[in-house]
């Protein structure tokens, strides 16, 4: 996807991955965007002005007390886009809090125009509660804050934390630019389902599965981008709703199935991506279960089948979707389950796949249409299989 003609404003902040930011300017500007660069003061401790100002043959702004003291509010109307990577836990919090004690915070502040952040750090120092209230706080500002990578450290630990490659952040910079522009879903409503259901045993004990709720939430965040009115009805998860949705929390399947029954009827688009509890107990015990012998038998009843009765009850012009994750034949039970529901469009995956499925940030998926069009993709993030996702959807609901 081409950036030609874009205009971003690349910001470094003072860390070991800071040299990344450099093949991030060169990628941009591959990609046919201008870019300027805004660095911390800490960065020069890693990386030299030099190297910024000679690829981009602009000056870095770097300093609030020169005579170019106003070129933050400058650039904060020039640009279509600010990228701010690596963002530090310090800069992270800046940026959260509004303090305004450097370049990049300035810029930051009078920008006009949609933020990204990459962050990057230590494990520890990313995982911390305030770290991550710092996160949640930009999301809801309406910041996309992209995942970290996870491997190894500069300190030699190994775990979340890394610098996203600078592909993977071009990549989303391309889809936010291109999506931001077309407004695909633009006057449309969207319903999504995400995240696990939990089935009470007793006041302590519930059944659930290893659904992390991410696919559904990347689909709500880039429907929503797209230009839709989104609703997602979410089972728990430890995801912060995407910001702009109309966001229902909702714990068993019975609850999914009643809030989504109050409003499916209202909505052009329904994507099913949660995994919903097949069975669940008849009662709740009101007291804990005790331990008693060396086996437990439990009696479940089937939950109410969500995507059955939406297939049952869908309107002309609605258009539905559902989720397969298989271990076994795996096309052949989405195809069945594509006509027994009576959906416009499976998105199959399986478990066999490496990356694949319930955890990961990433999905390999195939698409399969009532038409019989079966379209298999590469592994890729699930923000980026979310795009696949709504491409296809846009291209059934146009013919």
């Amino acid at each position: 996807m081409s950036l030609e003609g874009k205009k971003i404003i690349l910001g470094i902040s003072g860390s070991i991955a800071a040299y990344k930011g450099v093949y991030l300017l060169r990628l941009l500007q591959k990609s046919g965007a201008e870019v300027k660069v805004v660095c911390t003061p800490a960065v020069s401790h890693f990386v030299g002005e030099l190297t910024f100002s000679s690829l981009t043959g602009t000056s870095v702004f770097s300093g609030l007390w020169e005579e170019k003291w106003s070129e933050h509010v400058a650039l904060g109307t020039w640009a279509d886009l600010m990228i701010i990577a690596p963002a530090t836990a310090n800069t992270l919090a800046k940026c959260a809090q509004g303090l305004c004690d450097n370049a990049l915070q300035a810029v930051y502040l009078a920008a006009r125009c949609p933020v990204v952040i990459a962050p990057a750090m230590d494990v520890d120092m990313y995982l911390h509660p305030r770290v991550q209230h710092n996160i949640h706080i930009l999301k809801t500002d309406g910041v996309h804050v992209l995942e970290t990578g996870t491997g190894y450290l500069a300190s030699g630990l190994q775990g979340p934390g890394r610098l996203l490659e600078p592909e993977e952040i071009l990549t989303s910079v391309q889809q936010l630019l291109t999506h931001n522009a077309g407004k695909k879903l633009a006057d449309k409503r969207v319903l999504i389902s995400a995240g696990p259901t939990q089935e009470a045993l007793d006041p302590v004990r519930y059944i659930t599965n290893h659904s992390s709720g991410k696919m559904g939430y990347a689909l709500a965040e880039m429907a929503q981008a797209w230009g839709a009115e989104v609703h997602l009805v979410s089972g728990p998860t430890a995801l912060p709703a995407p910001h702009g949705v109309h966001f229902y929390p909702v714990v068993s399947a019975k609850e999914m199935f009643e809030t989504i029954k109050d409003m499916h009827k209202e909505q052009d688009i329904l994507i099913m991506a949660a995994a919903v509890s097949d069975y669940a107990p008849p009662a709740i015990q009101a007291e804990k279960i005790k331990k008693q012998g060396d086996t437990l038998e439990l009696t479940l009843h089937k939950t109410t089948d969500i995507l059955k009765y939406l297939g049952n009850h869908k309107g002309m012009e609605q258009f539905l979707v559902g989720f397969a994750l298989e271990t076994n034949n795996a096309r052949a039970h989405a195809e069945q389950k594509l006509r027994d529901k009576n959906l416009d469009l499976i998105v199959l995956n399986s478990l066999e796949d490496k990356g694949a499925g319930f955890g990961h940030n990433t999905n390999k998926v195939t698409l399969i249409d009532r038409g019989g069009e079966v379209q298999t993709y590469p592994l890729k993030s699930k923000k980026e299989v979310a795009v696949d996702i709504l491409e296809k959807i846009v291209q059934l609901i146009s013919l």
